[in-house]
């Protein structure tokens, strides 16, 4: 084997681990996706702690989770740190945003809330 072969596979090899840990990253922002949008719709039907499990469940192991009432409606943001060594820690954060169904009484608070999901 060549020198120019062995510095082509290490190349390869490298492009090959960059190509996986962008791919796991796109996942992980699919994921925050899915998990802001579940949390926000059970946060507008009045469950916040079936909210809390579904961020659990569908986000990735290190999210948060964000909650902030607005007028008539709630905002969830999904929170996580994704990247490997190949690639820099880059914050990933998703956002979703529901009306809060008539008869929950809800008030607009004011202040944020920031739960970490245990």
């Amino acid at each position: 084997m060549t020198v120019e072969a062995a510095i082509s596979i290490c190349a390869l090899v490298t492009i090959l681990g960059m190509v996986l840990a962008g791919l796991s990253m796109v996942i992980d922002q699919l994921r925050c996706a899915d998990a802001a949008r579940a949390a926000a719709r059970l946060l507008a039907r009045g469950d916040s702690s079936l909210a809390a499990d579904a961020v659990r469940t569908l986000a990735p192991s290190r999210a948060r989770m964000v909650v902030r009432y607005e007028l008539g409606g709630v905002l969830v943001t999904v929170l996580t740190d994704a990247g490997s060594g190949l690639l820099p820690v880059v914050e990933l954060h998703a956002e979703a945003y529901a009306t809060i169904e008539p008869g929950q009484g809800r008030e607009a608070p004011t202040k944020e809330r920031a739960r970490a999901p245990a």
